[in-house]
């Protein structure tokens, strides 16, 4: 079977990379807004399965991988900032203050139809920044296009005082750890 990363993230694609097994990338087109009441968890979970199914009719007979992040404190979202303004925006915001990163996979079998879905929340907590720093550091590494605005693989890992997960690469945006788990269920055979 075919693995195929629905997601045209770099850093999802490099993430996959260290696994050292053949895939392709396909764009998911979905629609990314929350639900009415939906909590930021099941709003990453929904979308990471909704990212699998949306590239499903063009690989009948693969094992199709969405993922999702959502950052968040308490029901305050943190999307992809898109523009420096709104990125030291959410720095500002975020300063001091301890913001859950929930990231989601899922591992669509078109073959069978079977999904897993599973997420892995990161808690991140920010130190007290300075708005000076928070503007050199977005103009440095410019973090427009990650949920919160700060990237932990570079420089983002300077405004962070401590982080608490389960897979230090669920906060990047692909959990390996629980993705490596959902491709043996599979019977992918890995390392």
């Amino acid at each position: 079977m075919k693995l195929v990363l629905a997601s045209t993230s770099a850093y999802r694609r490099t993430l996959l990379e260290r696994l050292t097994i053949p895939f392709a990338v396909a764009r998911p087109d979905t629609d990314e807004t929350p639900l009415p009441g939906e909590t930021p968890a099941a709003t990453a979970e929904r979308l990471a399965a909704e990212k699998a199914r949306a590239v499903a009719r063009d690989w009948p007979d693969a094992l199709i991988i969405g993922s999702d992040q959502v950052a968040h404190m308490g029901n305050e979202v943190f999307g992809k900032p898109g523009t420096e303004a709104r990125a030291i925006e959410q720095l500002q915001r975020m300063s001091g203050q301890t913001v859950i990163f929930h990231t989601a996979l899922a591992l669509l079998n078109t073959r069978s139809g079977h999904i897993q879905v599973e997420g892995v929340p990161t808690s991140v907590r920010f130190r007290t920044l300075g708005d000076d720093e928070i503007r050199r550091y977005v103009a440095k590494e410019r973090p427009l296009d990650c949920a919160g605005s700060a990237k932990s693989e570079g420089l983002g890992i300077a405004l962070l005082d401590a982080l608490s997960g389960d897979d230090p690469t669920a906060l990047i945006g692909l959990p390996l750890i629980a993705l490596c788990r959902m491709l043996r269920a599979e019977g992918v055979d890995l390392p």
